[in-house]
């Protein structure tokens, strides 16, 4: 919405941006809606076949749905040339909508991860969840979120963060990411670009290397090769953690959750719900009790076949491919 009212604000007649899962896709889809503006929006492939309801979603809502790499961009031609089967990426499908933005001085590009003034908007979420713990008279001993991009585990941490800086609280801060794309903690801390092709400025974050394309996993929003700068930061100062999960103890927990609370996660944050799950069975078996606060950022209605896949025992992990990381980092710039 923030997004959405500024740039209709200043005149602009159309949005194009990417979108993994197709949360943000959705989001920004609706908003340009209601701010009377176009929308188009570039769908990692890999996501697109699995989520097929997003982008009916996306098209209700009036936004126009291209699988990303699609063949009306050249940045998405060229991938397609040398790769006819391209599962997607993120840095793709940021080259493709990049790239549309640049052609009309009226169309911009709006990004839903990653940047300052996302993770600003995104601290909200703990703003609110502050005033639950409030009311619920805790403090938390642990935080954890899932993290692709940055942009819901910023906006978790960041405010408990704060407090925890001020001396409020002092609870541990771990970010759980893919094994399948483990940016923070196999990727390398340096400046890369922040879309596959080389069209956005150089960002200083961890990274796997632009040209790094994740296997398709089901958590489709957090495939990305890069992590928010401000989180990079934080993490290269030592002020949070960070745990790389496989898939299939992510459904496993996922499975415990949904039967539990009856709500069915998105596969996103089941990375948060497996390692608040692993540390609650460790106070198990310590009998320390903690607090343990995570936030679930998507439920998991759209993503049923990733379910089937798991419960018929088709769910396979994909560990991080070190020669794939090493080959796309030889093409990140070196400076200084």
């Amino acid at each position: 919405m923030p997004q959405a009212y500024y740039n209709a604000k200043a005149g602009v007649k159309k949005l194009t941006t990417e979108t993994g899962a197709g949360q943000w896709g959705s989001a920004l889809a609706l908003a340009c809606a209601m701010f009377g503006m176009e929308c188009e929006v570039w769908q990692v492939r890999a996501s697109y076949d699995q989520k097929p309801y997003r982008g009916l979603m996306m098209e209700t809502w009036g936004a126009m749905i291209h699988p990303s790499p699609s063949d009306v961009t050249e940045a998405g031609k060229k991938i397609l040339a040398m790769d006819p089967d391209s599962p997607g990426s993120l840095g793709i499908a940021i080259s493709e909508a990049v790239e549309a933005a640049m052609q009309s001085d009226d169309v911009k590009y709006s990004l839903g991860s990653v940047l300052n003034h996302v993770l600003m908007h995104q601290t909200v979420i703990g703003e609110e969840a502050l005033k639950q713990l409030e009311i619920a008279g805790d403090t938390p001993d642990l935080l954890v979120g899932c993290t692709g991009g940055g942009s819901n585990f910023a906006g978790l941490s960041f405010p408990i963060m704060r407090e925890k800086l001020a001396g409020r609280m002092s609870p541990i801060i771990r970010a759980a990411e893919p094994e399948a794309c483990p940016s923070l903690t196999k990727g390398e801390y340096r400046y890369d670009f922040g879309d596959t092709i080389g069209m956005t400025p150089l960002v200083k974050m961890h990274t796997l290397g632009h040209d790094f394309i994740p296997d398709p996993i089901h958590a489709g929003g957090l495939r990305y090769h890069g992590m928010a700068p401000l989180i990079s930061h934080l993490y290269d100062q030592g002020m949070m953690e960070a745990v790389a999960i496989g898939q299939t103890e992510c459904f496993e927990a996922a499975l415990l959750f949904a039967r539990t609370e009856g709500i069915i996660p998105a596969p996103e944050p089941t990375h948060a719900i497996a390692a608040a799950v692993r540390e609650a069975n460790a106070c198990k078996e310590s009998g320390e009790e903690k607090v343990i606060l995570t936030a679930l950022c998507g439920h998991g209605h759209f993503d049923m076949s990733a379910y089937d896949a798991f419960l018929s025992g088709r769910l396979v992990d994909h560990d991080y491919p070190a020669d794939k990381i090493a080959a796309a980092m030889k093409n990140v710039p070196v400076i200084g």
